[in-house]
């Protein structure tokens, strides 16, 4: 992926020290390797208006296979980054990148019926292509990670609120860009780290969840629609009044958030003291 220059002489090369440079997002590997999958399906597509009517519908089945292959392995590599950098992650509930070998090989295999190779031709062509797609993507994350004595229920709810607030958070980056301006794009970003950095600790204790709902949900929700609505008028008026105001909303949300986490880690740690506690009397007790 392309990442943004940031030098003295950039657009944002006089931006604050405590301001990231980045999000901390999961990015997922080897892309390019899906857009080499996404432009191979035209050559099953191109050549199939030149033939008849058999070969026209079997090379836009072939090519719409290849297609729907390199989409769904992009998913899938998506989803793979995103398991790689939690500490806790269920696997994904559908094989994306398994599934993208299987249509690949099944293009492929039409591909060879086009060319009236019989049967054994089309299933060789099938093995090989799909054993070609396991060997550049590999297989989908198959076990759940970090699970091990965790309520599922419990960790249930917690991913559904992640997935959640994490969708406030992409739709508040979405809106900043139209205010057209860098800096309150990277002021964003930070207050979405903070939030991250909750998302985290909770998924870390999901007994948390309760007491971290409305951080997740209602301050998120609400960031959302301030972040909408100020950067529609923004664009429009270059209030530095109102810039003010909504990153000054940003800094005490920071704030709220930093100090929760901080919170729920105290707590954590108290929590653990205790048990060690009680763990060593009970050894005392036995001795």
């Amino acid at each position: 992926m392309a990442e943004r220059f940031g030098g003295r002489y950039s657009p944002d090369g006089n931006r604050p020290a405590d301001v990231p440079a980045a999000v901390a997002e999961p990015r997922p590997k080897g892309m390019w390797r899906c857009t080499v999958l996404f432009l191979s399906a035209f050559l099953f597509l191109f050549p199939a208006f030149g033939d008849g009517p058999r070969e026209m519908l079997l090379g836009l089945a072939a090519g719409g296979l290849m297609v729907l292959s390199a989409w769904l392995t992009r998913e899938g590599l998506r989803a793979e980054a995103a398991f790689n950098a939690r500490k806790l992650a269920r696997r994904p509930a559908f094989p994306r990148k398994l599934a993208g070998a299987v249509l690949t090989g099944a293009a492929l295999a039409v591909g060879g019926v086009i060319a009236d190779l019989g049967l054994v031709y089309p299933a060789l062509f099938a093995l090989v292509g799909g054993g070609l797609h396991l060997f550049s993507f590999g297989l989908d994350p198959m076990a759940d990670k970090g699970m091990e004595g965790i309520d599922a229920f419990q960790t249930g709810r917690v991913a559904k609120a992640v997935e959640e607030g994490e969708a406030h958070l992409v739709a508040m980056k979405d809106a900043i860009l139209r205010a057209g301006d860098r800096k309150l794009e990277l002021r964003v970003d930070k207050f979405i780290a903070a939030a991250r950095t909750l998302f985290r600790t909770i998924e870390g204790d999901p007994g948390d969840l309760t007491a971290a709902r409305k951080y997740m949900s209602v301050y998120l929700m609400g960031a959302r629609d301030a972040t909408v609505k100020f950067a529609d008028h923004y664009a429009q008026t270059r209030d530095a009044a109102s810039r003010a105001d909504y990153e000054a909303l940003l800094t005490d949300l920071e704030t709220t958030f930093a100090e929760k986490t901080t919170a729920f880690l105290s707590n954590n740690r108290t929590d653990l003291d205790v048990e060690i506690a009680v763990l060593r009397d009970r050894l005392k007790l036995d001795h």
